[in-house]
Order: structure tokens, then C-alpha cells, then sequence
């Protein structure tokens, strides 16, 4: 195991991380930029290198400074946590280089998935479903017309690279898709500075249902079962769960070695996400690979018992899998809600600012992650999550439960929160049923007054 350990992020999944340090005995060296100089990662780690001003450009996007301080701090390996330079190969390949140990896929793998369009070709190749689309990536706008009508809309066009649902536009008749085209294309080149896209049949009534898996140094892959991340508003995941209320044991069975495959052809190591659409005819299809650890990997914990984040350090430190598929069990239900400092009667505008009073929810069956306090200041430059709510229960009626109550005990005046929005969805009829796709919440926005998200009139 490792001594000495650079966390390369932030807030919550930072704090994470230090905690599952501190119970392996493994030191922690935070990072972090000036606006985060009171952030509770940076108080609890063993040790802080400030690495550049508030914005990410000049903090948290810095390779060089970041492998600087973990030369400074004479670290043996950098864990990146999620978004910034986790899924960055480039950055994967210098700590190789420095020979510093990156918590996480090697660059190859990072790389090989990282692109969507080589990606889909990789699992394809083993077997592994994909939606139906174009062979890679399409520049020419009237070839582009000519796929998308073999294909059949509607269709949807997508970046090759980044993520978070930008570069994505959605084309119902050839008349809309030249527009539709031209505009994913000029996000993807100003998001990621590459305007690639490709096309891909669009699945109706779809369910967005991802596989957790961990592949060891040996190369032996497990899955540890499905998140049911359907609940998103503008493809930003807003409430995931395990099991999903979708499964089957054949179709979990099936999609768990689809996962495993996909993880093989790109010779996968350490904690990553495999993430499908699934059609109401339970017919599922490859979307894209994760090479990190989730915002929700929670709610995958909860219901197996596995600590994910030790887990990324015992494959990195060389340790080989401790357990078999078979051993893995699923267990009880579990919700994750993510707790935003944003304004939904605002049309979720963010809220930056001082949190004068903080008041976690507890009891039985409840986990908040969060990086928080009273007296506490959200800064403006980051992700407007400030915490993610864990319910669990013996059945998904019980995690419910159990969310809803946490909810409304959860105390946050200063800045406006997406609670009241949470506490909407959960006690909805249809979420209830377990009838949802993708399109809920934007059919959940339009049915459903705003008033129901007002925040507290004292703040």
C-alpha cells in the first residue's frame, strides 16, 4: 500500500478520498486553488499545496502544477478523483513518466475510451451492442445527411470528445439536422477544442443504466452491478440508484458480461463505469465508458458493501481482486440525490455565496458526502454541487422513504439549493412506480408548478 498520496481535486470526492487514506493509513496532500483555502479537504488533509488562482484553467486543469506539488510533497501516487484531468490522458501519461503512480486506467486505456467514436469500434468488436451510427466521426455535413437518413431519425449527433451532454443536438426530420449539425459541432470545438461529432440512431423512451466494474493489474474484471442514472436534466444526472427498478436478473446477467467485455478489449485497470441505453423492449446499447470513479459510486457501495475508493487503491498498489463475481451481492436498494447550490424556481441558476446555517440530515440509512459547514463559502468558479444524499433501505419503498424524510430535515440557508426540486421527483407518483426515462424530468418541468421549488422565504 501506498504511503504518502496527491488528491488532484475538490469538494466532496476530495474529502472522500482522505477519509478511505485515513482508514488504510495512507498520508493525504491536498491541492488547491486560492478560493478553495478553506474548504474542509484542505483542513483535514495531512497536508495542502496551493496550486494557482479560483479559476480551474489556472488551478485545477494545471498539469505541471500539479505534478509539481506531488514532486514537492514526495508522493508515491495521485489519485484524480472525478472531472478536471481524471479522464485526461495526457495527464495519466505524465505521472507515468514521473513515475508516479495514477489512481486509476493507464493512458492507453484512458485515451482508447476517451474517444467515443474509437470506443464504440473497440466494444463493438467484442460483441458488445452499440447504437446504430456512423463509423466514427463525420466532417462533411452532406455525407452526415446521407448517414442520418440510412440510419432513420430521429438521430443525434454527438462530440467525440467531453462529456456533461455538451456537443450533443438532437435532429427529428433532415430539414432540422444541417442546423443541428452545425451547432454540435461549434459546442464541441469551443467545450473541448475539438468539434468532432458523430451520428447515432436516437432510442426512444430510453433508460440510462450504468455498470460499475473493477479490473485488477492481472487483468481479471468483475462487475459489481447497475446504476439507474434515468433522472437527468440536460443529460446532468440528478438522482441514480441501485438496483434499478428496470432490472431483471437475465438482463442484469447479460449487461454485467457486456460491461466485463468492454473493460477486456480496452485492457481496463483499476474502478471504471460502463453506461448503456436500454429501450422499453430491454434491448440495450453501449454509449460510452467512464475511466473514473462516479459522482454516484455511493449508491453502488451501499447496496455491496465494497468501499470503491479503497478498492482503487489496492488494485494501483498491485493487490489482485479480493473476491469473485459470484461473491458480489446485492443487497437492499439504494438513492443518491445530488444537493446543488442553485436556484430551480430561477430556471436553476447557480447560488454562490455563504452558507449561514448547515444542518446535515442522519438517523438510520442515511450518508451525506459533502465538503460543507456553516460559515462556509460556495465559490462561483466550480460545479454547483455542494453534497450527495444516500438513502438505504431493505426495498427501493423503504429508500424512498427514507430520502424524502432526510430531505426534509436537511438545513441549508445562505444560498438557494436544489432541495425543494428533489423532494418533488421523489414523492412523484410516476418516480414512485419506477416509471421513468431520460425525458422525466424535462416532462416532470412542464406538468409540475414552479412553486413547488420555491426555497425557504428566510434564507
Amino acid at each position: 500500500m501506498f504511503k504518502k498520496i496527491l488528491i488532484a481535486n475538490r469538494g466532496e470526492i476530495a474529502l472522500r478520498i482522505i477519509r478511505a487514506c485515513r482508514e488504510l493509513g495512507v498520508e493525504t496532500i491536498a491541492v488547491y486553488s486560492e478560493a478553495d483555502e478553506q474548504s474542509l479537504h484542505v483542513q483535514l488533509a495531512d497536508g495542502a499545496i496551493c496550486i494557482g488562482p479560483a479559476s480551474s484553467p489556472e488551478s485545477y486543469l494545471r498539469a505541471e502544477r500539479i505534478i509539481a506539488a506531488a514532486e514537492i510533497a514526495d508522493v508515491d501516487a495521485i489519485h484524480p478523483g472525478y472531472g478536471f484531468l481524471s479522464e485526461d490522458p495526457a495527464f495519466a501519461e505524465q505521472c507515468e513518466e514521473c513515475r508516479i503512480k495514477f489512481i486509476g486506467p493507464r493512458s492507453e486505456s484512458i485515451r482508447r475510451m476517451g474517444d467515443k467514436a474509437t470506443a464504440r469500434e473497440t466494444v463493438r468488436a467484442v460483441g458488445v451492442p452499440t447504437v446504430p451510427g456512423s463509423k466514427g466521426a463525420v466532417a462533411d455535413p452532406q455525407e452526415a445527411s446521407h448517414i442520418a437518413e440510412q440510419i432513420g431519425f430521429p438521430v443525434i449527433v454527438k462530440a467525440v470528445a467531453g462529456g456533461g451532454g455538451r456537443g450533443m443536438r438532437l435532429a427529428h426530420n433532415p430539414m432540422s439536422f444541417q442546423k443541428e449539425f452545425a451547432a454540435a459541432s461549434a459546442e464541441a470545438e469551443k467545450a473541448f477544442g475539438n468539434g468532432a461529432v458523430y451520428i447515432e440512431k436516437f432510442i426512444e423512451e430510453p433508460r440510462h443504466i450504468e455498470f460499475q466494474i473493477l479490473a485488477d493489474e492481472e487483468g481479471r474484471v468483475l462487475h459489481l452491478g447497475e446504476r439507474d442514472c434515468s433522472i437527468q436534466r440536460r443529460h446532468q444526472k440528478v438522482i441514480e440508484e441501485s438496483p434499478s427498478p428496470f432490472m431483471t436478473p437475465e438482463l442484469r446477467e447479460e449487461m454485467g458480461r457486456a460491461a466485463v467485455k468492454a473493460a477486456e478489449a480496452c485492457q481496463y485497470r483499476n474502478a471504471g463505469t460502463v453506461e448503456f441505453l436500454v429501450d422499453r423492449h430491454r434491448n440495450f446499447y453501449f454509449i460510452e465508458m467512464n475511466t473514473r470513479i462516479q459522482v454516484e459510486h455511493p449508491v453502488t457501495e451501499e447496496v455491496t458493501g465494497i468501499d470503491l475508493i479503497k478498492e482503487q487503491f489496492r488494485i494501483a498498489s498491485g493487490e489482485p481482486l479480493g473476491l469473485t463475481q459470484e461473491e458480489v451481492q446485492i443487497k437492499g436498494h439504494a438513492i443518491e440525490c445530488r444537493v446543488c447550490a442553485e436556484n430551480p424556481s430561477m430556471n436553476f441558476a447557480p447560488s454562490p455565496g455563504e452558507i449561514s446555517l448547515y444542518f446535515p440530515p442522519g438517523g438510520h440509512g442515511i450518508r451525506v458526502d459533502s465538503h460543507v459547514y456553516g460559515g462556509y463559502t460556495v465559490p462561483k468558479f466550480y460545479d454547483s454541487m455542494i453534497a450527495k444524499v444516500i438513502s438505504v433501505g431493505c426495498d427501493r419503498e423503504a429508500a424512498i422513504a427514507r430520502m424524502n424524510r432526510s430531505l426534509r430535515e436537511y438545513l441549508i440557508r445562505g444560498v438557494f439549493t436544489n432541495i425543494p426540486f428533489a423532494r418533488s421527483i421523489i414523492n412523484d407518483p410516476e418516480f414512485v412506480r419506477g416509471r421513468f426515462t431520460t425525458r422525466f424530468v424535462e416532462e416532470f418541468l412542464q406538468r409540475t408548478p414552479k412553486s413547488l421549488f420555491e426555497p425557504p422565504t428566510h434564507l
